[in-house]
């Protein structure tokens, strides 16, 4: 599903936290949101996912305008947020079937998509297990799974990662790209770890809620004169 930002403009009080942002997500691909802590990142899932009221400008999800078409354009998107919003105490299973009610899955559409995608992270054995049990890891695949229960066309994740060990990010990533190929997912991976995005990504730089930078990895590094992402990214930004 392609996605278009038009013009998207926050302020906080006398603060713009981002300035006429526009950008294209191609349907299928994998696109790295690439910004240092307090460029507007989590600002911008905000808009997108209607947790906060649009100042200026548009979302459409593959035409539908978010301003105009809320309800339809929000079933098309699966959110996983950076602060995890599983209910510790409850199963795995549990967690995953109120969400689908929330999404108005019926109990047998709830059960098949959970099994599914608990198999897809690996996870179908702990699936009677509190989430409270689970590691990092395997709760954000938990997160995973859950967003996409309603069979979404657009994946938004902000900061996965964060607080995770190298090897389970690494899982985590490598799963998210899976979910392009195989089942043409759009995804937006917001995130300040240059180690979790490829040259050949489509890459979206944001700092000071302005986008400095969009397109693939490596046209951005020549387009700088840098000799990779992470030279490129500080070149920008200043940060590390």
């Amino acid at each position: 599903m392609t996605v278009e930002a038009i013009n998207l403009s926050f302020r906080y009080g006398d603060k713009t936290v981002l300035d006429e942002v526009s950008f294209t997500l191609t349907s299928g691909r994998f696109h790295a949101l690439l910004g240092p802590n307090g460029a507007g990142k989590s600002t911008l899932f905000g808009l997108l996912t209607r947790l906060l009221a649009l100042h200026q400008g548009d979302v459409r999800l593959a035409g539908q305008s978010l301003q105009k078409q809320p309800a339809d354009a929000m079933r098309q998107i699966g959110v996983v947020f950076q602060q995890n919003a599983l209910d510790l105490d409850l199963t795995v299973s549990q967690n995953l079937h109120y969400h689908a009610a929330l999404h108005g899955l019926s109990r047998k559409e709830a059960r098949v998509q959970a099994e599914l995608e608990l198999e897809r992270v690996g996870l179908q054995d702990r699936a009677n297990d509190t989430v409270r049990t689970l590691n990092g890891g395997h709760r954000r695949r938990v997160e995973i799974a859950r967003a996409l229960l309603h069979q979404p066309s657009l994946l938004l994740l902000d900061e996965p990662t964060v607080g995770l060990d190298v090897a389970s990010r690494k899982a985590i990533n490598n799963h998210v790209r899976t979910l392009c190929e195989q089942d043409g997912l759009t995804v937006l991976w917001a995130t300040h770890l240059i180690e979790e995005v490829r040259e050949d990504d489509q890459v979206l730089i944001l700092h000071q809620g302005r986008l400095l930078a969009n397109g693939p990895g490596h046209t951005i590094c020549k387009a700088e004169g840098a000799s990779n992402l992470s030279d490129t990214f500080h070149a920008l930004t200043g940060a590390g």
